[in-house]
């Protein structure tokens, strides 16, 4: 069973309030200022994650183990990630669980590579490609604070030049041309298997699209996720102001088996 004990070396979130919290690493020794005084991380080891600490002015933190969404939102970002709310309706349609085996395109800074290696522990792998090298480093770091290192394979490569994995169950795309990787993906991948691509633009989808159609993919199927958060209080409730509305388009389809 998972520690319940803070301990060296441990990622841990400083809970202010809502709107400030801190993803931290404790170390001996040293401490983490903050506008409301400094925590000393020798107070947090080995206390129980959910008590609370005080700062050097007095002011209360609460100290809580880091969820999924917390490493995904806080990690080092060089370009825009893809939000929590879709990579939940990528996870769920793609299929992936504990084994499975998944392509992915377009790392990024590493956030939906984050969540599919947490998805397919303990024996599962993602193939991660991505053209740019600084992107690769900023996405290792950020892999390796979650503790998925292990899960994940980082590759310098341009995918449209090919897919070196075969019988793969799942390829994700979040790329500028998704449609110029569609016949790559289905030969990578097992039968049945699933595609998914993440598209800001409408025209993107289109193409996208008419591509898997062309490639022999069924259930072809394109959704928008919107999230609209609550402010609640008594006689007062009704949906927040603001809200992140369009972030993109995702397509899914699965790989049919060609007509003999």
């Amino acid at each position: 069973m998972e520690s319940q004990k803070i301990c060296e070396g441990d990622y841990v979130l400083l809970y202010l309030d809502q709107r400030r919290t801190y993803l931290v690493r404790v170390e001996s020794g040293k401490t983490f200022h903050t506008h409301k005084g400094f925590v000393n991380f020798d107070d947090l080891i080995g206390r129980a994650y959910g008590e609370r600490v005080s700062s050097s002015l007095g002011v209360e933190f609460i100290v809580l183990k880091p969820l999924l969404r917390d490493y995904i939102l806080k990690s080092i970002r060089k370009t825009q990630i893809i939000y929590p709310k879709d990579i939940a309706l990528i996870i769920m349609f793609s299929g992936i669980g504990p084994g499975s085996r998944v392509v992915e395109a377009g790392t990024g800074t590493g956030a939906l590579t984050t969540a599919l290696a947490h998805y397919v522990r303990p024996n599962g792998k993602v193939y991660s490609y991505e053209l740019r090298e600084e992107f690769l480093k900023a996405a290792e770091k950020n892999i390796k604070r979650a503790g998925l290192a292990g899960f994940v394979e980082l590759k310098n490569k341009d995918v449209t030049a090919g897919i070196e994995e075969r019988d793969v169950d799942a390829v994700v795309l979040d790329l500028a041309t998704p449609w110029l990787i569609v016949p790559r993906a289905y030969v990578s991948l097992k039968p049945s298997g699933t595609m998914i691509s993440f598209s800001p633009t409408i025209d993107q989808v289109v193409k996208t699209v008419e591509a898997l159609e062309a490639e022999n993919f069924v259930d072809v199927e394109t959704v928008e996720c919107l999230m609209r958060g609550m402010q609640i209080a008594r006689g007062k409730t009704r949906p927040q102001t603001l809200m992140t509305a369009h972030t993109g388009y995702i397509t899914f389809a699965r790989k049919a088996l060609k007509p003999a």
